[in-house]
């Protein structure tokens, strides 16, 4: 421990605290039915988030899935521009019109979420591509689940980035599951998916994706090869979400994952884990834990406030940038005529 830089791995645990935090306030308040979107949730996969949101510079980009609070957060994302765009509000990082599953924040290097599983991962790699093609040392993380690499897309994108030795980071969080089907069902026996996509060319590793002190100094090495033009990387993390796929509820309830493999998973918790870690070898005391929820707990509110307090979109918020002016016109006028006749019956 005395090795390691104790200032990086406050920010770190301060990060993963905070990813905790907001996504505990999401699902506590999700009932209220004021949000106006699916979410799926990163409680219990913050480590990932963490380590690799500590080890990217502002100008690097990243691209996620559609559980992305965690990689938005942690890549310097605004808050307050992601609970607004939950709610629907036009003050949303994409001005209400994307919801939990579509995010953006170019300004922090955050390229894009999507909804559709494996789309944003030819996106990332051609980002890449772009930055190698303009002599960058800018790398993109390109975030992916392991239900991710049974799409067609994944392959010929990590084929592609291999071939042309492209600066991207695969960062692959295996939770097990692909909805509430377990990955055993889904691929053969024994398969890892490192092991497959090192058989393709690329550089790879697996992690316990739960522990930060474990991962962290190869992980450190290998964002340190891309960046220095050594290829892609696709790093494999063991990690488990502890909410159902989809929505604020646990799966503890409806027998849609076994019991004592939730059990396994929580007494594997990162947060629990790396905060004994770190009040072990005295980086941090319980005064500073508690000096940042409260804190964090602030701006949350904060956030939620500011989302609760800003507007909905208008029809030209809604249909800017979607379509052209003349179709524009057409639109309004057919809305127009609908409501008017949904008025006078």
């Amino acid at each position: 421990m005395k090795s390691f830089d104790q200032t990086r791995f406050k920010k770190i645990f301060h990060q993963m605290l905070r990813i905790r935090m907001v996504e505990e306030a999401i699902s506590a308040r999700y009932s209220k039915q004021q949000m106006r979107c699916p979410t799926h949730l990163s409680i219990g996969q913050e480590a990932v988030a963490g380590v690799i949101g500590s080890l990217l510079n502002t100008t690097d980009l990243a691209v996620s899935t559609h559980r992305a609070h965690a990689h938005y957060l942690a890549k310097g994302g605004d808050l307050p521009a992601l609970i607004a765009e939950l709610h629907g509000r036009v003050t949303g990082c994409t001005q209400g019109r994307g919801g939990s599953m579509n995010l953006t924040h170019p300004e922090s290097g955050f390229v894009a979420s999507t909804a559709i599983v494996g789309n944003t991962i030819p996106i990332g790699v051609g980002l890449a591509f772009a930055q190698q093609l303009k002599k960058s040392k800018n790398i993109v993380a390109v975030f992916l689940g392991d239900a991710a690499v049974e799409e067609g897309a994944f392959y010929e994108a990590l084929n592609f980035a291999v071939l042309k030795k492209l600066p991207v980071l695969f960062v692959c969080e295996n939770n097990g599951y692909s909805v509430n089907t377990h990955f055993d069902l889904r691929q053969p026996a024994e398969r890892k998916i490192y092991e497959m996509c090192r058989a393709i060319g690329a550089k790879t590793a697996s992690f316990d994706g739960n522990d930060v002190f474990s991962m962290y100094s190869q992980v450190a090495d290998a964002v340190k090869d891309v960046r220095q033009d050594g290829g892609p990387h696709l790093l494999e993390f063991a990690t488990y979400r502890y909410k159902t796929h989809c929505g604020p509820e646990d799966d503890l309830q409806n027998g849609s994952r076994p019991t004592k493999e939730i059990e396994h998973w929580l007494d594997r918790d990162p947060i629990k884990l790396m905060q004994s870690d770190m009040l072990e070898h005295a980086c941090i005391n319980q005064d500073d834990i508690a000096t940042w929820r409260a804190e964090i707990t602030t701006e949350i509110n904060a956030a939620f406030e500011f989302a609760l307090a800003s507007e909905f979109p208008s029809l030209d918020d809604c249909i800017r940038e979607k379509y052209s002016e003349q179709d524009m016109t057409w639109l309004k006028k057919l809305l127009a005529t609908q409501e008017e006749v949904a008025l006078n019956g």
